[in-house]
């Protein structure tokens, strides 16, 4: 017990202080990228402060692996230069058996992590980016062109040349009804759709309907039938405004799943997605690697513990920027483009602890 109170002892100063300090890193690059954008938009000091404060949850979550990362090699490192870990083996208790608490940390901070980020970091982050927008003077628009959207299971699609956000109205709308046997029902071209607040439906403006059957086409005007169907949302042919990392997990289950129904991309949303689940998994890595990379060297082992926790954050980093890409675009599944990256350092971890000096 007292070797688990004095391994906390050694971590825990360290660990707090190499979050705040990547943290703030994180904040700082962020206002030298638009601090520039402030001043020509005449934000005030309290605003950009406050932009700040909102970052921080996010910079934190951002922080946490890399922090625990310098924290455990360091810590161990030292260990290990003052001779104190050899000691330790001397009394019969391994690395492993030494380090065993940290990794129960770990694991329990991972889970801590996630609860953090969907609870306090997407709140935070999602006002953060809001008020950061109304500063820059940065407006997103919600008006869209050249839609397609499949509605009721694929029975209706629809194909629109512009969304007017501002009226709820669709432009140059063509509508295709299919029957049950997913062959092509009727076609509707209409100038305009004005969405309907009380009954929930399109109302068509000059509809006109096209019919095939028994190898003549047939026209006319739609059925009250046909236009009550047309009930999907409005907010569906939105432009998409909807950042993964800005909501909570279930939020964004239901936009992935309003996706998939409407026929939309959802490989990277779903890659986000995972991710949100993928990233607090790091925590317990980094730990598994430190462990592996400490008592590499006896001395310099601030600035060796420094670099081996730089080089292994920026690694995994861009193997999951590849990865997510590489989901996105749908050359590996949008899981493993989140999950890969840790899978794979897993067996790094592994294999370092195999060979470290235990």
């Amino acid at each position: 017990m007292r070797l688990v109170l004095y391994l906390f002892k050694r971590f825990i100063p360290i660990f707090l202080g190499s979050l705040g300090f990547f943290s703030l890193v994180l904040i700082l690059v962020d206002l030298l990228m638009n601090l520039t954008n402030y001043l020509q938009n005449e934000a005030t000091a309290v605003q950009v402060a406050e932009v700040m404060l909102l970052y921080f949850p996010k910079t934190c979550w951002y922080a946490m692996p890399l922090g625990v990362l310098f924290a455990v090699a360091y810590t161990l490192s030292d260990l290990y230069a003052n001779n104190e870990l050899t000691a330790i083996f001397s009394c019969g208790i391994s690395l492993l058996h030494f380090t065993f608490p940290l990794l129960v940390f770990s694991v329990l901070m991972s889970f801590g992590l996630y609860f953090f980020e969907n609870y306090l970091v997407v709140p935070t982050y999602s006002k953060k980016v809001q008020l950061q927008g109304q500063l820059l003077k940065e407006e997103k628009s919600l008006n869209k062109n050249n839609i397609v959207v499949i509605s009721e299971n694929g029975y209706i699609v629809y194909k629109a040349k512009f969304y007017d956000n501002s009226v709820k109205r669709l432009i140059d709308l063509y509508l295709v009804y299919r029957n049950k046997e997913n062959k092509l029902d009727a076609i509707v071209h209409a100038d305009s759709a004005n969405w309907n607040e009380e009954e929930n439906h399109w109302n068509l403006i000059k509809p006109v309907l096209y019919k095939y059957d028994n190898n003549t086409i047939y026209t006319g005007e739609p059925s009250e039938e046909m236009i009550k169907r047309l009930n999907e949302p409005y907010e569906t042919f939105q432009n998409n405004v909807v950042t993964i990392a800005e909501v909570d997990s279930h939020t964004a289950k239901v936009y992935i799943n309003h996706l998939k129904r409407t026929g939309l991309p959802f490989n990277q949303e779903l890659s986000e997605y995972y991710k949100k689940f993928a990233f607090p998994a790091i925590v317990f890595i980094v730990v598994f690697l430190s462990i592996g990379l400490s008592g590499k060297s006896r001395k310099n082992v601030l600035l060796i513990s420094l670099s081996l926790s730089v080089s292994a954050a920026v690694l995994f980093y861009v193997l999951q920027m590849i990865t997510m890409l590489l989901a996105k675009f749908g050359y590996i599944t949008p899981f493993m483009g989140a999950w890969f990256p840790v899978f794979l350092f897993i067996i790094i971890s592994i294999v370092l602890l195999h060979y470290a000096r235990t």
